[in-house]
């Protein structure tokens, strides 16, 4: 730490800049520092999403339905719980047999996982998806990989169908 402390008496001396205008620059060049690593690791995590999912997507996919709803036009979810692994790749098959439409929506969840596609009927969608909406009759697949242990709701967003216990969880473990 003497080391440190001499070098930096030298520069200052050597310099001749005030004291203040140093705790400026060093403020400064902290603050932009701090920036630069911050912006590093946010722009890290999809490119460690990416590495992973060239061999998870050697790997096949853990299926797994889920029913929004029934033939009964009951509101809820079957099953209602999801027991997941971090950096497992999933296939989440969502139905709705029921004769009203349905929200699958897991914010949070979907803020944890890294999203390889999602398809439904002749489309597929790729990147960050929140909720998807099932009208009756209709069928949806999303491929995913957890990225984030925790656990998070699930729901229905229609009015009244959560109240009405259209609700569930998902629990991602390590």
């Amino acid at each position: 730490m003497k080391i440190y402390n001499h070098l930096y008496q030298i520069v200052i001396t050597s310099v001749n800049l005030p004291t203040t205008a140093w705790l400026q620059i060093l403020r400064r060049n902290y603050v932009i520092l701090t920036l630069l690593l911050g912006l590093n690791f946010i722009l890290a995590t999809p490119a460690i999403a990416a590495n992973l999912s060239g061999d998870l997507l050697k790997q096949p996919a853990t299926e797994i339905t889920v029913s929004l709803g029934n033939e009964a036009n009951e509101l809820k979810f079957e099953p209602n719980h999801l027991e997941l692994f971090a950096g497992k790749r999933y296939q989440l098959q969502l139905t709705n047999p029921s004769q009203l439409k349905h929200y699958f929506t897991a914010k949070d969840f979907a803020d944890g996982i890294w999203t390889q596609k999602v398809e439904a009927g002749k489309v597929e969608i790729k990147g960050a998806i929140h909720e998807l909406e099932l009208k009756p009759g209709a069928e949806a697949e999303w491929v995913f990989v957890p990225l984030k242990s925790g656990t998070y709701g699930l729901r229905c967003s229609i009015p009244g169908h959560t109240e009405a216990g259209m609700t569930g969880g998902i629990a991602i473990k390590n």
